[in-house]
C-alpha cells in the first residue's frame, strides 16, 4: 500500500486565522471563546460560544462575487481560505492547474451540520417575512453534500468530491476515508479536513434542552470550556476550518513537496449503545484506539501525546480518560494528554480536524499544548491533561481521539516524516 503524508495545512479558527495564528494562540492558552454575537442570545440559556469573528480573510477570496457570498452557508468561506493556505504551503497554485492536474485531486471533508446555519437563517426569512424573500439555494445550500462540492467548485477540481458527516467524528472519519482512498492507490492527492459553523439559536436551544452544553459560566465567558474538570457543565459550542493537503508520498517527492507528517493508522467502532451518551466501560472506544494502532504498526509504548476529544461533559470526559488507561495502562500517565476545545470550544463535525491540525504543530514544535481552566482535579479524570501552560515535549508519534454521538469513535494516528 502506498504511503500517506501531509504535504500542507490550514486553519480558521476562534482563536487565529492561519495556521501560525491558530498555533500560537493554542500553545499559549489563548481562548476563542466569548459572549455570543451571531445571534440575539436572550431566549437561549448558553449564551457563549467559540465564534470565528475575525472575517477579514474573506478579502483574499477574490473570485467570490456578492452574489455567490448571498448563496453560500457561513463555513464555506472558512473552507475556501483554509483550502488556500493548506495549498500554498504544499506548493500547489490551485488557480493554475492544468486540466489533467485538476482531474488528480478530490476533496473528502467532513461536517456534522453542513449548511444547517444557511437553512435555519432561510426558515426563519420565511417565517417572519414570507415565502417570497427565501433564497432559491435555501434548500441546496442546506445539504451537508454541497460543503464539498463548494470546494471542487471554486478551484475547478474534478477529482472525487465527497462529504462524510457522522456528527463529532466527521472530519477524523473523512480524514480516516481519504488516508485509506491514497494509501489503496486511486487518487494521489486529496483536499480533506473539516468545515462547521452551526453556531445558531435553534441548535444552541437543542443542546441545551439536551443538557450537553455549559450554561452555568455565562458571565465569565472564557472560562466556559473546562474539559476534565470536577465542575465541569457541558461543551461549548465552537466553529471554524482546518484542512489539509494528503498525498501519496513518492507524489509528493517528485514533486519537491515539504512532508509535514505521515499518516499511518486509522481506527473506527461504533458502542452500538445509545444515541447521546457513550457506553460506560469504555471498550468500544479503547478498541478504535487499538485498531488504528495496529493499523499503524506500532506498539502503545510508541505514542508521545494525545490529542483528547476531552468536550467537558460529564460523562464523555470521564470515560474518554478510562478508555486511554484501557490501551495505554500505566505509561498513561507518562503521556501528555491535553483538549484543543478548552480553547476553540467544540466545533462539532470540524472537531479532528482541529485536533490533527494541533497535533501535526505540536510535534514539528515538540511542544504539548495545554488544556486551560484546569482548577479543580476530578479523581475520575486523572491523566496528564497539560493542565493551563504548555510544555516542550518530544513528538515523534500522536494519537487523535474523537467520539460522536451515535456512540461513534475515531482514530487517527500520525508521525513524524521518516
Amino acid at each position: 500500500m502506498k504511503r500517506v503524508v501531509v504535504t500542507g495545512m490550514g486553519a480558521v479558527s476562534p482563536n487565529g486565522i492561519g495556521r501560525e495564528a491558530f498555533w500560537n494562540a493554542t500553545a499559549t492558552g489563548v481562548s476563542g471563546t466569548d459572549r455570543v454575537t451571531l445571534f440575539d442570545d436572550e431566549s437561549v440559556p448558553c449564551k457563549v460560544a467559540a465564534e470565528v469573528k475575525d472575517m477579514s480573510f474573506m478579502d483574499k477570496l477574490t473570485f467570490l462575487t456578492e452574489k455567490d457570498k448571498s448563496r453560500i452557508q457561513r463555513a464555506i468561506p472558512m473552507a475556501l481560505y483554509a483550502t488556500m493556505e493548506a495549498a500554498a504551503q504544499a506548493g500547489i497554485s490551485l488557480q493554475d492547474l492544468s486540466d489533467s492536474e485538476r482531474r488528480e485531486i478530490g476533496v473528502i471533508v467532513g461536517s456534522g451540520g453542513g449548511g444547517i446555519e444557511f437553512g435555519e437563517r432561510q426558515y426563519r426569512i420565511w417565517f417572519e417575512q414570507g415565502l417570497k424573500r427565501v433564497s432559491p439555494y435555501a434548500i441546496v445550500a442546506s445539504f451537508v453534500g454541497m460543503v464539498s462540492s463548494e470546494i471542487n467548485m471554486a478551484f475547478r477540481l474534478y477529482g472525487m468530491s465527497h462529504v462524510v458527516s457522522t456528527g463529532c467524528t466527521s472530519s477524523s472519519d473523512a480524514l480516516g476515508y481519504a488516508f485509506n482512498t491514497i494509501r489503496m492507490g486511486q487518487i494521489p492527492m486529496l483536499i480533506t479536513g473539516g468545515i462547521e459553523a452551526c453556531i445558531t439559536r435553534g441548535l444552541m436551544l437543542g443542546f441545551c434542552k439536551m443538557g450537553t452544553v455549559s450554561m452555568h459560566r455565562n458571565e465569565t465567558p472564557k472560562s466556559a470550556s473546562r474539559p476534565f474538570n470536577a465542575d465541569r457543565d457541558g461543551f461549548i459550542f465552537g466553529e471554524g476550518a482546518w484542512m489539509f493537503i494528503l498525498e501519496e508520498m513518492e507524489h509528493a517527492q517528485r514533486r519537491g513537496a515539504t512532508i509535514l507528517a505521515e499518516i499511518v493508522g486509522y481506527g473506527s467502532t461504533c458502542d452500538a449503545y445509545h444515541r447521546v451518551q457513550i457506553a460506560p466501560t469504555g471498550e468500544e472506544s479503547a478498541r478504535a484506539m487499538d485498531i488504528a494502532l495496529k493499523d499503524a504498526r506500532m506498539g502503545p509504548d510508541e505514542i508521545d501525546y494525545i490529542n483528547m476529544h476531552g468536550t467537558a461533559t460529564k460523562i464523555n470526559d470521564k470515560i474518554e480518560s478510562h478508555a486511554v488507561r484501557l490501551v495505554f495502562g500505566k505509561r498513561a500517565d507518562q503521556i501528555p494528554a491535553s483538549s484543543t476545545k478548552s480553547m476553540i470550544g467544540h466545533p462539532q463535525g470540524a472537531a479532528g480536524a482541529a485536533g490533527l491540525s494541533a497535533t501535526i504543530l505540536a510535534m514539528r514544535n515538540n511542544f504539548a499544548p495545554p488544556t486551560i481552566n484546569f482548577e479543580t482535579p476530578d479523581p475520575d479524570c486523572d491523566l496528564d491533561y497539560v493542565p493551563n501552560v504548555g510544555r516542550e515535549s518530544r513528538i515523534d508519534a500522536a494519537l487523535v481521539n474523537c467520539i460522536a454521538f451515535g456512540s461513534k469513535n475515531s482514530v487517527l494516528i500520525v508521525r513524524r516524516p521518516q
